[in-house]
């Protein structure tokens, strides 16, 4: 199981599309807020999505994406191995490692703020104008103890190139994930 964590527009989500092609099954934590939204009636956009995920940090506490994609992430992991798209709190990262342990590794894409502003205002899916990208960085930062699962990583891959080369290094990761558990495998047979 691989979590990602990274700043709005580092490039998680094409990350865990290639972590799909490979074979994962993917959780977007973002799911939980998208569906909130269709069920308030509210538009999807960067202020309606703060007020949901802060509603439900409110009530479920700062691991409430985690604690609310359990049951996903269970069930996916009967069939085959989990990309978490979308890590966000330190909360939610100690929750995870406590549930899964050895079987969680954690996946930053980290990126300039000047790329990931430039990528989320061309986004065809929820741009932001650079105020809203800056803000939210501030709020990710101060609010949603996002450094802390980037700063304790397992893997990071820096994504200031092209689309390609992001691709070859998230394969160059699942590699090594895929050896890493050969190995586990192995001296567990071994014993």
């Amino acid at each position: 199981m691989v979590a990602i964590v990274g700043m709005a527009g580092a490039g998680k989500s094409e990350v865990a599309r290639v972590f799909e092609e490979h074979g994962f099954k993917k959780v977007r934590f973002g799911d939980i807020t998208d569906e909130e939204l269709k069920n308030r009636g509210l538009e999807s956009n960067e202020e309606n999505e703060r007020y949901i995920r802060q509603q439900l940090r409110e009530k479920h506490g700062m691991a409430a994406y985690a604690k609310l994609n359990l049951p996903r992430i269970d069930s996916s992991l009967k069939s085959s191995n989990v990309v978490v798209d979308g890590l966000y709190s330190w909360e939610e990262y100690t929750l995870l490692k406590e549930r899964y342990g050895e079987r969680l590794s954690v996946l930053a894409v980290w990126a300039s703020p000047a790329t990931r502003h430039a990528r989320l205002a061309h986004r065809a899916k929820r741009p932001l104008t650079l105020e809203e990208a800056a803000s939210r960085d501030k709020s990710e930062i101060e609010n949603s103890n996002k450094g802390g699962p980037i700063a304790m990583a397992d893997f990071t891959i820096v994504n200031e190139a092209s689309l390609e080369e992001l691709k070859k290094e998230t394969e160059r990761i699942i590699s090594r994930l895929k050896n890493e558990e050969e190995d586990k495998k192995a001296k567990k047979n071994r014993y």
